[in-house]
């Protein structure tokens, strides 16, 4: 009889797990970017209140918010090629639906889901700043965007940091579920290995401690990116009014 438990498989399979990390890396900074690009101008869309489109932005958060990730990423796996099936039918159009990258539907689901939520912070964040900040640089001359970019955007993106940066460990955790659309990151790649000796207990143990390590690396980093954005914040009024 072999043994119930492997101690010494769960850290040899470490190395063999490593090189699936840039993949799993890649899929969380790039849906990442890709949801604060939507968390931002769904935030200003609910904070402008733009007709018509707040109502689907509204709906978007709802729905986004309301179904699983796992859904959703099948949702695009199935949904994508489908839509792309249809345009091809009504314009006679020849787009590939088969030569489509897997990563592009873990790319397009976790962005758009992490979107929902990344909105909802910014929006906070953005409506946090004294509204007199905004006034004091137009009549120093800035422009709206300058005031945007050089004080709005920084104060509140010191609010935002947190929740953000939680939502980022977060979805470096989702990618985990990206096995469900073909890709083979660092949970698809243990459990094809745990496949062929059944250590799958072993293997899962691997993948958490490989998780934990990864995530509590980039909490510290956050930690020390929040840490100088509060620095700089205190320099700005003097290199405002400088």
């Amino acid at each position: 009889m072999g043994k119930l438990f492997d101690f010494k498989l769960v850290f040899t399979q470490i190395p063999r797990v490593i090189p699936y990390l840039p993949i799993t890396m890649e899929i969380a900074l790039i849906s990442f970017a890709g949801s604060l690009l939507i968390g931002f101008v769904v935030a200003i869309v609910k904070i402008k209140q733009i007709r018509i489109i707040a109502p689907l932005v509204g709906f978007y958060v709802s729905f986004t918010r309301g179904t699983p990730v796992l859904v959703q990423l099948y949702l695009t796996y199935y949904g994508i090629p489908m839509f792309l099936e249809g345009i091809n039918q009504v314009y006679g159009t020849a787009f590939n639906t088969n030569g489509i990258a897997p990563i592009l539907f873990a790319l397009v689901a976790l962005a758009f889901n992490e979107g929902a939520y990344a909105s909802e912070s910014i929006r906070a964040a953005i409506e946090s700043v004294d509204k007199g900040q905004m006034e004091a640089a137009l009549s120093i001359g800035m422009t709206t965007f300058q005031a945007l970019r050089r004080i709005i955007l920084p104060e509140a993106l010191v609010v935002a940091l947190p929740s953000l940066g939680n939502s980022f460990i977060g979805l470096i955790k989702g990618t985990s579920l990206v096995f469900v659309t073909a890709v083979v990151e660092m949970t698809a790649a243990g459990k094809l290995m745990a496949s062929r000796n059944f250590r799958y207990f072993e293997m899962y143990i691997t993948l958490a401690i490989v998780y934990w390590m990864i995530t509590s690396i980039v909490s510290r980093l956050l930690h020390w990116g929040e840490k100088r954005l509060r620095c700089n914040e205190r320099q700005v009024p003097d290199d405002v009014t400088g």
